[in-house]
């Protein structure tokens, strides 16, 4: 079991969660995720909550590849309104701020958001571990290598599992000095990775339980799955729910997904399973 304080207010993780993403963005590789106003934002975490979401993530700018990158100030003003929104209609929700902007995530925090999700790991903004540290939320922490306009290209690992593991064990060094007391870690499926690197790390997924750390993971409606299928996105839900069900099986805590509902019924079935 894990417990993350998120602000005052305790997160308990005594089995899988799910974290539903909801992108305030033109521009997200899978349209079905796109929400561009605050009326579809709140439709979809109502929905997304009913189907049994324990976190809402909420992100301003896309990271597929080829993506134009969005300046803090033209993310921070996609984001707001939505995270103060949903916090007034859903009051109880916990809601994370997807960005590796110190400067949104300070604002989004003050606004209602309860953890920081840096696909980063902290790394594009030199601010942002300690931000995250003077907010006292729990910190999400993505394996990534290179900068914001060089992270899709896949670097050579000699071996993938063992290299994020090194990465981990550095960062959480890093956070913890900081005063970071929470973190949750994550792979980064498709950051800086082939897709070879990718079913790598599924393989050997359990070797992350030596961080000690939640892991999350996120491989919903990814290339990796309808490249290898010779699919699309919107096409590529059954693809998600294999590798979610795999990972959960490896020792995942947290499956963020486009798709609640299903990620929910997989942990369900799965649940039974490893409790047998």
């Amino acid at each position: 079991m894990f417990t993350l304080n998120c602000k005052g207010r305790l997160f308990v993780i005594d089995k899988p969660l799910v974290m539903g993403i909801i992108n305030v963005t033109p521009d997200s590789f899978y349209s079905g995720s796109r929400q561009e106003s605050v009326e579809e934002a709140l439709i979809q975490a109502e929905n997304m909550l009913q189907d049994g979401a324990s976190i809402l993530d909420i992100g301003g700018q896309s990271t597929r590849p080829g993506a134009d990158v969005a300046g803090w100030e033209t993310e921070l003003a996609r984001v707001l309104p939505i995270i103060k929104a949903i916090r007034k209609k859903f009051p109880a929700v916990f809601l994370s701020i997807d960005s590796y902007y110190s400067k949104v995530v300070m604002e989004a925090v003050q606004e209602g958001a309860d953890m920081v999700n840096d696909i980063s790991g902290g790394s594009f903004d030199s601010e942002m571990i300690q931000t995250v540290a003077n907010l006292r939320t729990p910190f999400i922490c993505m394996h990534v290598n290179g900068t914001a306009d060089t992270m899709h290209q896949p670097v050579f690992y000699p071996d993938i599992a063992q290299s994020i593991v090194a990465y981990f064990k550095d960062k959480i060094a890093i956070c913890e000095d900081a005063g970071i007391n929470d973190l949750v870690v994550d792979p980064g499926f498709g950051f800086s990775k082939s897709v070879a690197d990718n079913f790598s790390i599924i393989n050997k997924l359990e070797i992350f339980k030596i961080l000690g750390k939640p892991l999350l993971i996120g491989v919903s409606r990814k290339s990796t799955i309808y490249k290898t299928l010779g699919i699309t996105p919107a096409e590529a839900l059954n693809g998600t729910t294999v590798l979610n069900t795999i990972s959960l099986m490896k020792g995942a805590s947290i499956l963020r997904v486009h798709d609640v509902k299903e990620a929910v019924e997989a942990i369900k079935l799965t649940w039974e399973v490893l409790q047998k």
